[in-house]
């Protein structure tokens, strides 16, 4: 027969405990109480419990107090802090002194269930030990503390913000916190906060009912209801105006959530992960970001590093990146030569892994698809205009760079010009529209797919990229 799931009650209010006590027995947990500290560390070292829940004021200390205590003395328990009602800043501490969650006075059997149900989920998680953070890859030093904080991280209900450069991985991150946590059985919602029309901010976050403006046929759940037992992360969350950032704040702060249009409040378990690449400090002082709203969703910070600064673990993210690409285009992987792996480790990388991966498609489509050289990864930004693929192509092809000038775009646009040029010149025959160009057949059919210059690029028919391509 399965031993029956242990909680500790410690509160100095005889009735709180009873009211808890009752509420747990009827969920099949046995529950042990104490009404100060003293006695709480007395109990915790008779026998096991899978969670605490503790007041944050007693008579002899604070609850905060006991989280330390059983944090050094009995790691892994989870421990919910029960603090007076709409009483953030205590639960902002108390999260951030490694309580998992906390609990809002009066307590409600809709709040407290989730509560306890997370808890015993990460007491199994933590005898498993099924925390995985492979997909982090990286051997540096910034990189190990990373994949240490997330393992840290899945075991918290807490809110977190991830700070890093646009392409860094935060979202892996917020991923792989929700993956390894006791809510990896729910959704995962990422949404783009800068993505959504202010004006349908509300509806997309809280939903809304049936009749609350035109075109609301029917009632429609918003994001905090998808996310429900799950995470949602607000990635670029910067982007958030001044009205909504009020409404989210008290959306998390609550834990309720009204509908466009609703009249009573729903309660939402939903674990919130932000980031952005914007620096919310600076944001704060020009009064574009509320205070209030950045303490509760920054309880604990994760900062991701550029890959700039961490230039040895390049060669491993290039190679798992290259296989990656491959496997999505059914190619054999191609062999990194030396002097390419070192030209790359130098590189400055503003957008980061996402630049890199970016590089390593385009150089995959250039390649041999035995090797990557230095000419494929477009040293000294001359990939796609070299003096050999103009002469080929047209004498009069010139580019001209445009006043604004992004890179990316710019490479695309000019290979783009480049090998409808050649096709023009090999009356769209692929096969010497490659040898014009001085790549293989395969590279320009891809090409032709990844630029949007095929309907078809499974067929070595030369007439089926005819109607797609534009005129000279």
């Amino acid at each position: 027969m399965m031993q029956k799931l242990r909680c500790l009650i410690v509160d100095d209010e005889a009735d709180i405990r009873e009211l808890l006590a009752m509420t747990l027995e009827r969920m099949g947990i046995d529950t042990f109480s104490a009404c100060n500290l003293q006695e709480a560390k007395l109990l915790l070292k008779e026998r096991q419990y899978a969670v605490c829940l503790t007041d944050m004021q007693m008579p002899d200390g604070s609850g905060l107090d006991l989280v330390q205590y059983i944090g050094e003395f009995h790691a892994g328990l989870p421990v919910a802090v029960i603090t007076a009602h709409a009483s953030a800043d205590n639960a902002v501490s108390a999260l951030k002194a490694g309580a998992f969650d906390y609990l809002s006075k009066p307590i409600s059997l809709k709040q407290l269930r989730p509560v306890i149900e997370f808890a015993i989920k990460l007491t199994t998680q933590a005898s498993n030990s099924s925390t995985s953070t492979l997909a982090m890859l990286g051997e540096s030093e910034s990189m190990a503390y990373v994949r240490t904080m997330i393992s840290k991280l899945a075991r918290s209900q807490a809110p977190v913000y991830i700070s890093g450069e646009s392409g860094s991985g935060k979202e892996l991150a917020a991923k792989l916190i929700h993956n390894n946590s006791s809510r990896r059985d729910g959704a995962f919602i990422a949404v783009n906060c800068g993505a959504i029309p202010e004006n349908l901010m509300e509806s997309e976050f809280f939903g809304y009912k049936k009749g609350a403006f035109t075109g609301a046929s029917q009632d429609k759940e918003g994001l905090f209801q998808a996310a429900s037992a799950g995470t949602l992360f607000l990635d670029e969350v910067a982007d958030l105006p001044l009205p909504m950032q009020v409404k989210l704040l008290r959306a998390i702060q609550e834990k309720k959530v009204r509908m466009v249009g609703g009249i009573a409040e729903e309660t939402v378990d939903v674990r919130i992960i932000s980031a952005t690449h914007k620096n919310l400090t600076e944001m704060m002082s020009a009064g574009l970001f509320r205070q209030d709203l950045y303490y509760r969703l920054n309880v604990i910070q994760l900062k991701i590093p550029a890959l700039r600064e961490r230039r040895d673990d390049i060669p491993l993210l290039a190679q798992m990146l290259l296989e990656k690409l491959c496997v999505s285009h059914d190619m054999a992987v191609p062999q990194i030569n030396n002097d390419a792996l070192a030209y790359l480790t130098k590189l400055h990388f503003s957008g980061n892994v996402r630049e890199l991966e970016n590089l390593l498609e385009r150089a995959l489509a250039m390649s041999d698809g035995k090797h990557i050289t230095m000419d494929d990864l477009g040293h000294d930004n001359q990939l796609y205009v070299t003096p050999r693929v103009e002469r080929r192509v047209n004498s009069t092809f010139n580019p001209e760079l445009p006043s604004t000038l992004n890179l990316s775009d710019y490479l695309e646009d000019v290979e783009r010009k480049a090998i409808v040029s050649a096709l023009n010149k090999a009356n769209h025959n692929k096969t010497a529209a490659a040898k014009l160009l001085g790549v293989s057949f395969r590279t320009l059919r891809y090409r032709l797919s990844k630029l949007g210059l095929a309907k078809d690029t499974d067929t070595d028919l030369d007439t089926d990229i005819a109607d797609d391509l534009p005129a000279n």
